[in-house]
């Protein structure tokens, strides 16, 4: 049996990751921030320990299936986290993270405390730092609709189509309506930040007046 005070090493270890974990998401302003990262580390760190003792005490391996179970616990309460909004999954990411702090907290009850510790300084930079290289690079998308009010939409439609083709970007749901003598054209389109700006900045100087919204995507 392991020694009382190793077995409060490796829990403290796995509460100190999971911490480290918490604060990157509160600071994000993230779900899962940092008791929830905390008490998963360290539940994943005690079902190891307590697996592997178990297993040692009756010398059944068959107990060490605690810890496989650990994963597909984990699983449901990543899937908690995932959210279907206004057209858009969210939460992967979160939840992804629960996952992988899961596994970081069971390295650390194992007592591999440099591979738990190097998982964790790998998963702060992906958080903290891969985030801001998506923002410098303007890789970020998201699914929005563009309502465009002008005169005639028989003639913008060249513009747009045009432009549209230049991005790259299918023309999703299109539609023409008419209110108090002009035309509202509505379209949707999946793009990224640099997408955005490049249509914005093409619509601005048509001179049009336009609105653009959160899109809701089509089931298929």
């Amino acid at each position: 049996m392991l020694p009382l005070d190793t077995m409060v090493y490796r829990l403290l270890w796995a509460a100190l990751l999971g911490s480290l974990v918490g604060l990157e998401r509160i600071r994000s302003k993230r779900p899962a921030g940092l008791r929830t990262s905390l008490f998963v580390c360290m539940a994943a760190a005690l079902f190891t320990i307590v697996s592997v003792e178990f297993a040692k005490l009756t010398g059944d391996a068959s107990t060490t299936r605690i810890a496989s179970n650990v994963v597909q616990g984990i699983g449901f309460l990543g899937a908690g986290v995932i959210l279907r909004e206004r057209g858009t999954v969210v939460g992967t990411t979160t939840a992804a993270t629960i996952f992988l702090t899961a596994a970081m907290g069971m390295t650390a009850g194992a007592g591999l405390y440099k591979v738990s510790g190097f998982v964790c300084i790998v998963m702060l930079i992906a958080l903290a730092g891969l985030i801001q290289v998506e923002r410098i690079l303007k890789l970020r998308s998201r699914y929005v609709l563009f309502r465009v009010t002008a005169e005639n939409a028989s003639g913008l439609l060249p513009e747009i189509r045009q432009l549209l083709g230049e991005l790259k970007l299918p023309l999703d749901h299109l539609s023409v309506s008419l209110a108090e003598g002009k035309h509202i054209l509505q379209f949707d389109a999946d793009l990224s930040e640099w997408q955005e700006e490049k249509i914005v900045t093409k619509l601005c100087s048509l001179g049009l007046g336009f609105e653009v919204l959160p899109g809701e995507r089509q089931s298929a």
